[in-house]
């Protein structure tokens, strides 16, 4: 009698996992069946509104003078013999200072690191990484070249490579997500951790699930898993709603921030204008809910999560909840009024905020290799 029990309760269980697993593809499929939806009809109406403009868009031929600006520091380039890939990066401040490395977010690149690059030279070796799929780094175009394992022995490689074992890691967005994992990972390989509007995997696959409205806030991570069409949707109208994105009054940074100039916006249509260079940025989307949840998750470093408080795609409930997996020092900061793309919307706050949590513990901690 005992044994059937027993086998009573994990058949139950067994049926129990399988409930969740169908419903958890099943929100997943639906969701994205509906954001189709809502994107068919806004195609359609800009069909209707400007009929000869919708599919009108353009490669960017020349990079704006920005991108070649000698204080941000000096293009280089590494080809990682296991992947095979090459990368892209920016690197400013004497060799053999400590290495702090620099991981940009969708739809980003290195650049949006530039008034970091420009701050923290004095003092580290700072290095700005066009992320595999971005930039002048190669782009797989095959969606199964971005899982979390592959993205995360990319930072692993590149700090190899430039002949450290251990970096002071600085992560916004996807980046940030990148960074909280390489932290989970290879614990002795970061010497401190800085995250910007990311929060901790773990913290946002059991946020989503419990609150429609994050659910609501990610709606565009199950619409990027269609093939081609985010893509469209995207460059009709030359790009207008990728420009959005940085300077919309709901997404883009604030009135009080520091604003995009025209110049620093053609920079990021320059990047991801180039064939291909969009299929790669939303690759990164297209393996997410496959990846989790995860298998470990707790960090080891000390962690500076930095937060603005109008990100529009993020709850700042979750930003606390990342406290549950850090076994270090762990310090938060709310920036006011500050959005989504926090180290160009507050760059001065953002540094203070970095400055002061390096110093912490200073003499007790060596950053160099």
């Amino acid at each position: 009698m005992a044994r059937v029990l027993q086998y009573l309760l994990l058949f139950l269980m067994s049926l129990a996992l399988r409930i969740r697993v169908v419903g958890y593809w099943s929100l997943i499929y639906g969701y994205c069946a509906l954001c189709t939806i809502v994107a068919l009809l806004k195609l359609c109406w800009n069909i209707i509104l400007r009929p000869t403009a919708t599919f009108q868009w353009g490669v960017r031929e020349t990079p704006p003078a920005c991108l070649n600006d000698t204080s941000l520091g000096t293009h280089c380039y590494v080809r990682i013999k296991e992947s095979g890939l090459r990368f892209h990066y920016v690197a400013a401040g004497e060799r053999g200072k400590p290495l702090m490395l620099f991981l940009h977010g969708f739809p980003e690149f290195w650049f949006s690191w530039r008034y970091q690059l420009r701050e923290f030279k004095s003092e580290f070796r700072v290095v700005a990484v066009d992320m595999r799929g971005y930039g002048e780094s190669d782009l797989p175009l095959s969606s199964d070249s971005y899982t979390f394992d592959s993205l995360v022995t990319d930072v692993k490689d590149i700090v190899e490579y430039l002949g450290y074992n251990r970096c002071c890691l600085v992560g916004h967005d996807w980046g940030g997500t990148i960074a909280w994992l390489f932290a989970i990972q290879y614990p002795e390989m970061v010497t401190k951790l800085i995250v910007l509007n990311s929060p901790h995997p773990s913290v946002f696959t059991d946020y989503a699930l419990r609150h429609p409205s994050q659910l609501l806030k990610s709606s565009h991570f199950f619409f990027y898993q269609l093939p081609r069409f985010p893509e469209l949707m995207f460059s009709i109208n030359d790009f207008k709603a990728l420009k959005a994105l940085f300077t919309s009054r709901s997404t883009g940074i604030g009135r009080k921030g520091r604003l995009l100039t025209a110049e620093d916006l053609e920079a990021y249509l320059y990047a991801l204008s180039q064939p291909g260079a969009l299929t790669g940025a939303l690759n990164y989307y297209r393996n997410v809910f496959s990846s989790l949840p995860l298998s470990q998750n707790h960090v080891r470093s000390p962690v500076l999560l930095l937060w603005g408080e109008r990100d529009a795609f993020f709850e700042q409930e979750m930003a606390e909840a990342c406290r549950l997996y850090i076994r270090n020092h762990f310090r938060l900061n709310i920036i006011s009024g500050a959005s989504h793309w926090l180290q160009q919307d507050q760059p001065d706050i953002v540094n203070t905020l970095i400055w002061t949590f390096l110093k912490e513990g200073e003499g007790r901690k060596s950053y160099r290799n």
